[in-house]
Parts: structure tokens; sequence; C-alpha cells
């Protein structure tokens, strides 16, 4: 929503917005410098007398207070992806990028990877690309890169916000089952995918990992646009290989060209990500040379392996990972970069509503394996227990108090070690108050 209140103002609208509570980074600091007022609350107050029209975010539903206001005075309201549909899209060139995983990665990627090469393409991505100010821009020409999320619309439009976007090339980064709150199972996400790419014409491009079962199951339901994959088999279109250390780069193979890239990170998820940004920029016209210019200096996502810091030889890390292939694949990533006698101490807040429900519950144990030590951060009392997934040498604890947690992870932390904090919310801070502690004096 931050983004879409970006390119409202870069069309000339006065906007303005309410939450249920603060703002937490990196969007605040976004919201701050569009300069758009923000109401906390969501009371019938909190929408100006001469509003035109109302953006509403999925997460209000009826009885919401500034709902029923909209609906008794009859004031103009839309979705978000649909009003990005209809007044930034209808005109442009559609890079839509989807999956479970690897969206944002992927999507600032590309808009890089483009830049790099002398177009401004406009982009909506879910968070802030380390190589951009904002998290949204209207660009200039006719691309335009955005995240296609399988999340519903809005409490009037239980479509996928991805219905709205129509791609001309659409990336299936990879598919599982997630946001337990809407969809019973994988299947029912597959079919939200299937809608989606029958709206997609027969000059469309649709770009996938060579192999996938669930995309497999999802095409067979019936495809009408062309399609390219990427791999590290001989069957991909791109061919990638990678090894798991710190230093070795990932390796393309453009049609016997061998081509490397060291710039986006280590490991089989970036060289995935890599690989299908690096078919997208083919797809539109860039060699595969011009297109991994823009990987030197590419800078990710904050809050995807961000690090946030260093006191008393103990470094601390910021991640968004909140589904257990994310907290796996990230844990594993950060495990390889130390050395004996070092530990990986991981937090983990379990906030999204296929978490809290304990969905992943079974998952979440073996996500965590190369982790020294693990706990977990919850402002609310979760529906399933997480001492009872882990070894009690293993498990620090459940803690709602982040002061408290961060005392606790302080002591236990030692010189070389690494913290890593994983959560699409705040964690209340942590990050800070540990860093804080960390530094304190009598630390021993």
């Amino acid at each position: 929503m931050a983004g879409i209140a970006r390119l409202a103002t870069e069309l000339g609208y006065a906007v303005t917005g309410s939450d249920r509570s603060p703002i937490y980074p990196p969007m605040n600091t976004q919201i701050e410098k569009l300069k758009i007022p923000i109401a906390y609350g969501y009371s019938e107050y909190t929408i100006p007398e001469d509003t035109d029209l109302v953006i509403v975010g999925n997460s209000l539903s009826r009885g919401n207070p500034v709902i029923e206001k909209i609906l008794e005075d009859k004031i103009c309201f839309t979705s978000g992806p649909a009003w990005l549909g209809e007044t930034v899209l209808k005109d442009r060139k559609r890079i839509v990028v989807s999956g479970t995983h690897g969206k944002t990665t992927v999507s600032s990627l590309i808009a890089w990877m483009l830049t790099e090469n002398g177009h401004r393409p406009g982009f909506l991505i879910g968070g802030i690309p380390g190589n951009f100010e904002y998290s949204a821009t209207l660009g200039d020409g006719d691309l335009f890169v955005v995240e296609g999320d399988e999340y519903d619309s809005a409490f009037f439009d239980k479509r996928s916000k991805f219905i709205h976007y129509r791609p001309d090339i659409l990336v299936i980064n990879n598919l599982e089952h997630d946001h337990a709150d809407i969809y019973a199972n994988l299947s029912e996400i597959v079919t939200q995918f299937h809608h989606m790419i029958r709206t997609m014409s027969s000059s469309a491009l649709i770009i996938r990992p060579e192999s996938s079962r669930s995309i497999d199951k999802l095409l067979r339901k019936g495809c009408w646009s062309s399609i390219k994959s990427f791999g590290n088999s001989k069957r991909a279109d791109l061919r990638y290989s990678f090894r798991s250390s710190n230093k070795c780069p990932i390796k393309i193979n453009d049609n016997g060209n061998i081509l490397e890239s060291s710039g986006i990170g280590i490991g089989k998820h970036n060289a995935s990500n890599l690989a299908a940004a690096l078919l997208v920029a083919k797809s539109i016209g860039l060699s595969a040379e011009g297109a991994l210019l823009g990987t030197k200096t590419f800078r990710n996502v904050k809050r995807r392996l961000e690090y946030r810091g260093e006191v008393d030889g103990v470094s601390v890390y910021d991640d968004f990972a909140h589904h257990p292939t994310a907290i796996r694949v990230t844990v594993d990533s950060l495990k390889k970069t130390l050395g004996n006698n070092q530990q990986l101490i991981a937090i983990v807040e379990p906030r999204s509503n296929t978490m809290k429900m304990g969905l992943h519950k079974k998952k979440i144990g073996p996500s965590l394996k190369n982790a020294d030590l693990v706990g977990f951060y919850s402002e609310e009392n979760l529906g399933w227990d997480p001492e009872a997934i882990f070894a009690r040498e293993k498990f620090i604890g459940i803690w709602s108090d982040a002061k408290k947690m961060a005392l606790l992870v302080a002591s236990k932390a030692k010189k070389g070690d690494k913290v890593l904090i994983m959560s699409n919310g705040a964690v209340g801070n942590m990050h800070k108050i540990l860093l804080d502690e960390l530094g304190s004096a009598g630390r021993k």
C-alpha cells in the first residue's frame, strides 16, 4: 500500500492514509519522505470529507468503522490491485513476478538490470530495493515490473491480487502452500494461478523453473502462452550452476557461452533468482552479458539477509523469511559463512496467519536444523508450542517482550557468533535493542 501511495502521488493525486498502528521500517521512512499524512486507528473520521476514492487494503473487513463509513456514505472505493491494473498498467508491458518465495528479489533484480541498460521501468515491489529510493515508481516507457501476489485483493474481491495484472511476461519462481487463512491446500493456490494464466495472450511468455511438480500440475490445467525454463539440467532453456561457497560465483550457460555473476549472493535460491531475471531481460531484447552487468552493482532489498551491525564481535542480521522454506534457505546460507566454534543464533517471529495457525509446525524444526540456538518471539499466544519441537539444549525460549529476549540472546552470544532475526514484522525493534545490549558496559 505504501507503493500504491507513491504511484498515486506521482500521478498528481493528494494522498492520505490510515493504518491500525504505527508503520514499521522501512515503509514508514518512505511514507515520511512522501509527506503523506497518516491517521492511526480506523475510525470513520480518518477519511477526509473531499475524498474522491478510497483504496482499501486487504487487511480490512466488514464491521471495521472506516469500511462501514465508506459503504454508508457511498464513497467510491476499489482495491489496490484493481487500481493498479486500471490506472497504471493499462498501457504498459507488464512483467509480473509470482511464486511463494523470491518475488521481491527477482522483481528488484529485473528493475535494476533494465535500469543499468538504459531503460527507466516502472515498478511496484513489496520492499524497498537497495538500488532505488522508493518501493514504486511510474518510470518512463512501456515496461512495468510488479510482484504478483496470490493473496486476496480485498474484503469485497477474494480473487488473488495478480488476477488484475494480465501479464505479458510472467515469472513463476516456485509454488508451495502458503496463506492457510484463505487457502486450505496447494491445489486451491494452483487454481488461482490458473485463473491468471487464462488472462494471458498467446503472445505472452511464462518463465518457470525447469523442475517443479506443482508448476507442472498448474500448466497441465491449460496454457495458451509460450514457456521458457531455467534450471541446472540440460532440458532448461537457460542453465545455471553454483557451489555452496561464500566466494564461488554463479555460472550461467547461455547457449554454450559461460558467464559468471557473484553480485547477488550464494546458493541455489540466488542462482534461481538470477536465472529467472536473466530470462526476462533476454526476452525483452537485452544480451545476457549486458543484463549481468547490472548484478555487479545490485543491492538487494532491505530485510533480505540484511546486515544490521556488529558489536563486541557479534553480528546481527535481519531477514523477511516467514515460511519454512525461506527460513531454511536463509539459515543454511548464513551458517555456511561461520567457522568452527562459531554459533548461529536464530530468532523467529511466527507472525503470518499461516505460521500462527501452526500449519507449518512440522516443517519449522527441520528448517532450523542448522541453527545452533533457536528462539521465538510472539506478541500473542500461538496455537502451538515451539518448545516441543526442539531439543532442550537448542531451544532458548519464546518471549513476548523484545527487551527480555534481547537480554537473553546477548548473554548467550560470544565473539564470532551471528544472530539471525527472521520475521515479516517489526519484531519489537529487537535488532536495535540487541545491538545496544551487546554494547552495554559489563557484558561478559
